[in-house]
């Protein structure tokens, strides 16, 4: 079932331990669950130490992801054809406020030019990624501990992610389990702008 060139990991928070069980046995991922209430960033670092040790891509799947029927095939061909780039499987509404109108403004252009994606400068969302394999030491080592998960990758990365127009993963949307770093509520509907099929 999984591709011998693409790997996954599923970083987990334990009051979600079943739910994120299922999702990493049903793509055949590796599950570290944070049982210690270390937070998004601890394990989120800690999935992308084991991936740097992996000969292969590894895809970090947060434990409200929600894959798309042939998921794990989807991303072998999105990483085969984008294996230099950060790439990004979810492109959700609502958070973060501020890139919304950037989000719905290029999904328009790439409509327009036939495009099958956009590109942002920051990953700014931690529910599906994949930092290409020569990368992984620089982000870990230019990593903030003190960021959202999805920020100190991307911004350890420091390049554009690309974002499929056709999320292959969409966002349970429960309540949070850890204290937004801003302590802002999550109010907003936070969904797939797009979802494959």
């Amino acid at each position: 079932m999984v591709s011998p060139q693409v790997k996954f990991v599923v970083v987990g928070h334990h009051a979600r331990h079943q739910q994120a069980l299922c999702l990493a046995e049903s793509i055949g991922a590796l599950l570290l669950i944070d049982t210690g209430d270390h937070g998004a960033n601890w394990n989120h670092r800690r999935a992308l130490e084991w991936a740097a040790q992996q000969s292969c891509r590894v895809v970090v799947l947060e434990d409200d992801a929600l894959p798309v029927s042939g998921f794990v095939d989807k991303v072998a061909d999105w990483l085969s054809r984008y294996h230099d780039a950060l790439v990004s499987f979810y492109l959700g509404t609502g958070r973060p406020p501020q890139y919304q109108l950037e989000i719905a403004s290029k999904l328009i252009a790439a409509d327009k030019a036939r495009a099958d994606f956009i590109t942002l400068t920051r990953l700014i969302h931690g529910v599906c990624y994949s930092v290409p394999t020569k990368h992984i030491h620089k982000v870990l080592d230019k990593w903030n501990h003190r960021q959202a998960a999805d920020y100190a990758v991307g911004d350890a990365y420091g390049g554009p992610v690309i974002y499929p127009c056709y999320s292959l993963v969409d966002h349970a949307d429960g309540q949070p389990v850890e204290p937004a770093r801003d302590n802002q509520p999550r109010t907003e509907r936070r969904k797939a702008w797009r979802l494959d099929e």
